[in-house]
């Protein structure tokens, strides 16, 4: 089977509009979750936003569109524009558009049909004359994840030559409030797998990669990826942790290595009380639970379809420096199983990781990434 590898990677937060700044963000323990006064109905909770003022500065600067963008628009553009003008655009190059929401915004709007998440995709393939067909995925919070996987799957099957996949949601009302009712909002910021955690907090972002099988310099091979459904419940995980086991025990299966392999976990960690229990049984039953482990939900809030492949992007550069991420606002273990949560920063090989997503409908995916000597 044709190796696939990422060899590029960008990332636009409230943290910074580069890969560098967030990494040196995450560093220094800095965190974009802050008090948001309100937004819609919603009062005095806690969030992750990109300023409007920086965000449509940084657009006017790098982007010359004349076309009317939207929020999420330029977030996604701004992600792209820097990976596509090094490696450019082929006849055979694809485009994976990762969402959970889209431009939901414009429900509330006199066009609201431009909330259709189709619309955006060829937005974003015509801004740059993709000659190939957008491909969407969207897939509740391991649609960042899964399009990684959509990605590889499409350059083994030799449809695409090199895909660019990008991901992004934004803080809206549709979407604070659709949270809220589930009860799932925490009343301050995040806590991920700690005893005192109550909740998510929600995040904007945008992440970008470049996959193609040809191996560059800092190139990373995807050697294992995975999705299983459990079905369980509208919101709610299973409570054993099953259809993540399966997509972590496939993709370990895949990459050829057993679980003692894995240098570092990327995990979901929303900081809820069911999705980190979740995930702790899990690990547990995969005897990976001594493995160094963090979330960064405790930095970023949960950016929804954009998490998985932002949260791919650092965990790249956690590699690239041999540097395990301190998972943010853990202090005590909160989970009925034990973690390897990380609580400081502290320097070890790193030379596979394991990427993790769980979300909404039971939707569970795992990817494996091993550094290219």
């Amino acid at each position: 089977m044709k190796k696939v590898y990422i060899n590029d990677t960008n990332c636009i937060t409230p943290l910074g509009f580069d890969l560098e700044r967030n990494w040196q963000a995450v560093q220094a323990s800095e965190t974009g979750i802050a008090r948001i006064a309100q937004l819609g109905n919603l009062t005095n909770f806690y969030a992750s936003r990109i300023d409007d003022n920086a965000l449509d500065q940084a657009f006017k600067k790098r982007s010359k569109t004349e076309v009317e963008t939207s929020r999420l628009e330029k977030l996604l553009f701004l992600a792209l524009d820097p990976i596509v003008q090094k490696h450019g655009i082929q006849d055979k190059t694809g485009l994976i558009v990762s969402t959970t929401k889209g431009n939901i915004d414009f429900l509330a709007t006199t066009t609201p049909q431009q909330a259709d998440l189709n619309i955006l995709a060829k937005k974003v393939a015509n801004h740059y004359g993709f000659s190939t067909e957008p491909i969407l995925v969207c897939n509740a919070c391991v649609s960042g994840v899964l399009a990684i996987s959509v990605a590889k799957r499409m350059i083994q099957m030799d449809q695409f030559d090199e895909v660019y996949v990008v991901a992004g949601d934004i803080l809206s009302e549709f979407v604070v409030s659709g949270f809220n009712s589930f009860q799932a909002m925490g009343n301050a910021a995040c806590k991920p797998y700690d005893q005192d955690r109550s909740g998510v907090n929600l995040g904007e972002a945008s992440a970008a990669i470049y996959v193609s099988a040809s191996k560059e310099a800092q190139s990373v091979e995807i050697i294992g990826e995975a999705s299983i459904g459990d079905a369980n419940h509208i919101s709610g995980p299973s409570r054993t942790g099953e259809g993540l086991y399966q997509s972590v025990c496939r993709a370990l299966a895949e990459a050829g290595i057993e679980s003692d392999a894995i240098d570092m976990i990327s995990a979901h960690g929303t900081a809820t009380v069911f999705n980190d229990e979740m995930e702790a049984i899990a690990f547990h039953r995969l005897g990976m639970q001594h493995i160094p482990l963090h979330s960064l939900k405790g930095y970023y809030g949960h950016t929804l379809g954009a998490s998985g492949l932002l949260e791919v992007v650092m965990a790249m550069m956690a590699m690239s420096q041999d540097s395990l991420i301190v998972s943010k606002g853990f202090e005590v273990q909160g989970t009925s199983e034990k973690l390897n949560v990380t609580t400081k920063n502290q320097n070890q090989k790193i030379n596979r990781i394991l990427k993790t997503a769980s979300g909404f409908g039971g939707t569970n995916a795992a990817i494996i990434l091993e550094k290219v000597n």
